[in-house]
């Protein structure tokens, strides 16, 4: 199982950037798909997750700027940041996890996002 997360990159506070996470080897079928952060100093968080069944959960910062989106045939999932803010720089990493016998988790291998003020 592979996840190819991309799309991270430097920009200015109040932009934009859509990242994208693929995988191969798994189907998103039955599973959960979501996105974290990992700030310098500070634990690995939940960003936003989605199930196979489109719905989603998002961090109380998330929630009106962000939007986490899944295409099951293509086993894609996104992450659309909109109003990015300084404390939005993190290293972003997507997992696809199962929650049910039988449990499994992977993840892929992050991708850096800078917000400059």
């Amino acid at each position: 199982v592979q996840l190819q997360a991309s799309g991270g990159g430097l920009v200015q506070a109040g932009g934009s950037l859509r990242l994208s996470c693929a995988a191969s080897g798994i189907t998103f079928s039955g599973n959960k798909m979501g996105w974290y952060r990992q700030a310098p100093g500070k634990q690995r968080e939940l960003v936003a997750s989605i199930t196979s069944g489109g719905t989603t959960n998002y961090a109380d910062y998330a929630e009106d700027r962000f939007t986490i989106s899944a295409h099951n045939g293509k086993n894609t999932v996104w992450l659309q940041m909109d109003g990015l803010k300084p404390e939005d720089t993190a290293v972003y990493y997507c997992r696809v996890w199962r929650v049910v016998t039988p449990q499994y988790s992977y993840w892929g291998q992050g991708t850096l996002v800078t917000v400059s003020s």
